[in-house]
């Protein structure tokens, strides 16, 4: 018992390790190979163990360790590793149903199987999936819009003139934010032209944005020239834009617009949370720019 449960760790431990190791180096790519088809290889081995329940604990208690090390290594933040636990977790619970139901109704085959082999094989599966998929997504990131908005009572050229550059965010953060989202400080902007730069620093980096299109009270247009934050290697910035709506009666529909690159697959799953994420810090910057009006009236 206590050899399957120590040899289940160190398979789950190795393989997310060296997963992790091909990732970081660009050998694979932040997709299916490594959230999914590795994971549901840690899954399937599992189901090889004589004592299922002691070999499925011991791979819980590796994933465990591994995300812990991913953290207080600073090689990924909490809010990536929560979003990437469910579907990690679903994978390896498939490969265990699977496994099962292949002892089950191939017995014979599965009792003549080599320990080794039913171990190393999977792993070298993976790795040809994963420099395959590399090699057919290399470059490709899909480019994904997020839209936020809200009315203020205000006119569009008080929103516009506290939203341009703003000394000071603060506000209560978003449950992501007290995480460890990148939290904004304060975005300073050169001048009131086309060209200028307006720069938005964040507690652990900054964004750096060109004004494209800007008519005061109307559209504050960026595009994203460059941009330094802690981790996100998957996730680029293209673009930001302010729209705001005069909807009469001293009130102003503000339109908030990131537009963003991921690298993340599946799709299906990672848009919601990439959506998510941006939508916070929206409603971060929102919750400080009413603050600031409401400053003003006192």
């Amino acid at each position: 018992m206590r050899s399957e449960f120590a040899i289940s760790i160190i398979i789950s431990l190795v393989f997310l390790s060296l997963g992790f190791l091909l990732l970081h180096y660009g050998q694979i790519n932040y997709g299916i190979s490594f959230f999914v088809f590795l994971p549901f290889i840690i899954g399937y081995i599992s189901g090889n163990s004589t004592i299922q329940t002691i070999s499925i604990w011991g791979h819980l208690i590796s994933l465990s360790i591994f995300f812990v090390l991913l953290y207080f290594g600073g090689l990924e933040g909490m809010v990536c590793i929560l979003m990437a636990i469910p579907l990690i977790v679903l994978a390896i619970a498939f490969g265990i149903v699977i496994k099962y139901i292949i002892k089950t109704f191939f017995r014979p085959y599965t009792e003549k199987q080599n320990t080794i082999k039913s171990t190393i094989i999977p792993f070298l599966i993976f790795l040809v999936f994963g420099f395959a998929e590399e090699q057919l997504t290399k470059n490709d990131s899909y480019v994904i819009d997020v839209t936020s908005e809200i009315i203020l009572p205000y006119s569009p050229m008080e929103v516009y003139d506290h939203i341009k550059s703003v000394d000071t965010l603060d506000a209560e953060k978003p449950f992501l934010m007290r995480l460890d989202l990148p939290i904004p400080q304060k975005c300073v902007l050169v001048a009131e032209k086309v060209g200028a730069l307006r720069t938005c620093y964040f507690k652990g980096g900054k964004i750096v944005e060109r004004i494209t299109e800007l008519k005061k009270g109307e559209i504050l247009k960026m595009d994203i020239i460059d941009y330094q934050l802690n981790g996100k290697k998957w996730l680029g910035f293209k673009e930001a834009s302010y729209i705001f709506e005069d909807i009469g009666v001293g009130y102003c529909k503000l339109i908030r617009s990131t537009t963003y690159t991921s690298e993340l697959y599946p799709r299906f799953y990672w848009r919601t949370l990439e959506k998510i994420g941006i939508q916070q810090q929206h409603e971060y910057v929102f919750k400080n720019l009413n603050k600031d009006l409401e400053r003003m009236e006192l």
